[in-house]
């Protein structure tokens, strides 16, 4: 007796704080949210988030008006809260608190109020975590945002308000301090003297990217910390507003960053590391980019990963020009504000994804990138195919802006083995059926007209 073909098409997880999702090729499996947070009146809690791992296991971390959480993703992909380390200063006034990590430490900032560097010592993780420093001198008081590079053990803070004795001091556009003690960062070097800010960086070889608000992107070598080399900039450029944050991807081919104004698009930019030149390959965005706005970035290879304000998380194909293949509407609230919502974006290695969302907390979700690798050729595709029996296989569609369809197999005399529909994704992945021998796979769905089309495929299995 053959067994009935099982699909092991990922479904949307269901979510009981509201009525509806929009979404495609992404799913949800777990929120985390704490109502009892100070807030204002827009009701925005929540900023920065950033992931790692720490002795094999994943970590999460997330700002809030209050300070900095901490959670392990646990082996049945949930948001198990850890820890939280109170900020120095906490109010409904906390828009900015971010958090990266070295070694066995965490780094904290904020860039509100009477703030400070917090360090966090996370040697026992999962069990718990340990505050180990409160800086707040002439080295660090508000901070907008930070960059570590691992490898060279350098902290770059970015807008620096140092608070000495409670009193703010000027603001420094950019800092750079020396790790070798972690607990005991040491000032190296600040700037650039000509220009206002520095609101973000990414540093890779010491090559470092900064984001410079209205004046673009500068490239510095950092290889001598204390005289770091400028190298050149990307001053004007199409679409150009402010210029916020950016993100290399590992091959060192492409960067990729967004502008933070209402209407401007991403911006996919190759990178000669050679002459350290950027040039804008394309600008692309969500559908509704006209009146959206992009804030953080991260990006592989293949992906670029973005928290879109309002539009949440998107997640698009950059191998060529850039495609959106995957999103999540964490705000569904209507405002007119465009800058609630998505903050900050994570990806860790295995497709688990973190979002940090403004009013909505921490989202944890699963992508799967192996399906929407293959390039697709036809209304629908099968791949791959022939296969060898007990071998998945893969339905996908030939444009990702059908995320809903049915899947009918048949053997070659007509017998239907399996139905299933597949809502939310623009493919399904699929077992072989038991035996070998030839297979239809009927796939239907409705155009834009609201049109029923069928199309066939045969499958070949050995």
């Amino acid at each position: 007796m053959k067994k009935s073909i099982s699909l092991l098409i990922v479904l949307l997880v269901s979510s009981i704080w509201l009525n509806a999702q929009t979404s495609k090729n992404c799913t949800l499996l777990d929120r985390w949210f704490n109502d009892s947070l100070i807030t204002n009146s827009s009701q925005a809690r929540y900023s920065g988030c950033w992931g790692f791992t720490f002795n094999g296991k994943d970590y999460a971390t997330i700002g809030s008006t209050e300070g900095t959480h901490f959670f392990e993703l646990t082996s049945d992909q949930k948001l198990r809260e850890i820890g939280f380390v109170e900020g120095r200063f906490n109010s409904s006034q906390v828009i900015h608190r971010e958090q990266k990590t070295y070694r066995n430490y965490a780094y904290a900032i904020c860039d509100e109020g009477n703030s400070s560097l917090q360090i966090i010592d996370l040697s026992f993780l999962p069990d718990s975590i340990q505050q180990v420093a409160d800086i707040q001198d002439q080295r660090f008081g508000k901070v907008h945002n930070l960059y570590i590079d691992t490898t060279h053990a350098l902290l770059y803070a970015c807008l620096v308000t140092p608070i000495v004795n409670n009193q703010p001091q000027s603001l420094v556009p950019m800092r750079v301090f020396s790790l070798q003690d972690p607990l005991n960062p040491v000032l190296l070097w600040e700037g650039p003297e000509d220009i206002f800010e520095v609101h973000d960086c990414y540093v890779r070889d010491n090559i470092a990217f900064l984001n410079c608000g209205q004046e673009g992107i500068r490239i510095y070598d950092f290889t001598m910390p204390t005289s770091p080399v400028y190298l050149s900039n990307l001053t004007f450029y199409q679409d150009q507003g402010y210029n916020h944050q950016g993100w290399l991807s590992p091959n060192g081919k492409t960067y990729v960053f967004a502008d933070e104004t209402t209407g401007k698009r991403v911006k996919k930019c190759s990178y000669d590391s050679t002459n350290h030149l950027l040039t804008i390959d394309a600008l692309f965005g969500t559908t509704n980019y006209a009146e959206a706005v992009p804030h953080n970035i991260i990006c592989t290879d293949n992906w670029a990963f973005v928290a879109y304000y309002n539009e949440g998380l998107r997640i698009f194909d950059i191998r060529e020009k850039p495609i959106e293949v995957a999103f999540y509407d964490t705000y569904t609230q209507n405002s007119f504000f465009n800058m609630n919502g998505a903050w900050g974006v994570f990806p860790f290695p295995s497709g688990l994804v973190i979002v940090s969302d403004r009013q909505n907390g921490l989202f944890l979700f699963n992508f799967e990138e192996e399906p929407l690798l293959a390039q697709t050729a036809g209304e629908f595709q099968v791949y791959p195919n022939p296969i060898i029996n007990q071998q998945g296989f893969i339905v996908r569609s030939g444009n990702d802006e059908i995320a809903n369809f049915t899947v009918t197999l048949s053997d070659e005399f007509g017998k239907i083995i399996c139905t299933s529909t597949v809502n939310g994704f623009s493919y399904a992945s699929l077992e072989s059926p038991n035996s070998p021998g030839i297979y239809f796979i009927r796939i239907t769905y409705q155009n834009y007209l609201e049109e029923e089309i069928q199309v066939v495929q045969k499958l070949v299995v050995f």
